[in-house]
């Protein structure tokens, strides 16, 4: 539930968008944007435990991204993994709990191991989760979501019987994760690009011209205070 004195969202998700547009109209590659876009990562990290946030989730690869140019698929590869090992001193300390969600099975097993390691390290801090999906559609998640549960039902047929829309949830890699509250895009952008299909059936949207490199604590304030004005009825009449 969402703070009904300061409405804060519980979960905000963006999609970091424009890291490539940025680099080119300052005449370098799309690698300068990503590595960028990092400082970005960290900015609103800082701001979400600071506003009190519980969930921050961040679009960093999606399913359809295995497509780009492999040097630009790798050269994201290896990014992660530094800010990997660069970033566990920052989350200890703003006590950050950090988690990856996505098709893992693609990514590389040294890659996997260093998520796995610090995710175990991570997953007593109290203050935010950090949540990056990685490797992700939404209509992967919803197809292996689906198969779950066909393969459930196929050893229990009595599991459909009473089965509702919130058991679902269950079965997507988002289980145990609220559905986001805000989600932002940055860049100008203004479609969801295969993201949380089904999480963000009832999200606000905010959109922003400011691209990713550029969107530091200060855009994000400005997000979450637009949000804060909004009116959420979920289909209701207040």
């Amino acid at each position: 539930m969402e703070s009904t004195e300061k409405k804060v969202p519980q979960h905000v998700s963006i999609i970091m968008d424009g890291n490539g547009r940025w680099a080119r109209e300052r005449g370098k590659e799309r690698v300068y944007g990503h590595l960028n876009g990092v400082e970005s990562v960290r900015a609103v990290t800082e701001e979400s435990v600071a506003q009190g946030i519980k969930y921050l989730s961040l679009y960093a690869f999606s399913e359809e991204n295995w497509n780009r140019p492999q040097e630009e698929v790798g050269y994201l590869m290896e990014l992660m993994m530094k800010s990997i090992a660069g970033e566990f001193e920052n989350l200890m300390k703003n006590g950050v709990r950090f988690v990856v969600l996505g098709n893992r099975a693609r990514l590389s097993a040294t890659l996997n191991g260093a998520i796995d390691t610090l995710m175990e390290q991570t997953k007593d801090n109290p203050n935010l989760t950090l949540i990056v999906f990685l490797s992700y559609s939404g209509k992967w998640d919803i197809l292996q979501a689906a198969k779950k549960l066909a393969l459930a039902a196929v050893n229990d047929p009595h599991v459909l019987d009473n089965l509702q829309i919130q058991d679902f949830d269950d079965y997507l890699v988002t289980a145990g994760v609220p559905d986001p509250d805000l989600i932002i895009r940055t860049s100008g952008e203004q479609r969801i690009s295969n993201y949380l299909l089904w999480q963000g059936a009832y999200s606000e949207f905010y959109f922003t011209d400011v691209m990713w490199p550029d969107f530091r604590k200060e855009a994000y304030r400005e997000a979450l205070a637009e949000y804060a004005r909004r009116d959420r009825r979920y289909g209701k009449v207040k």
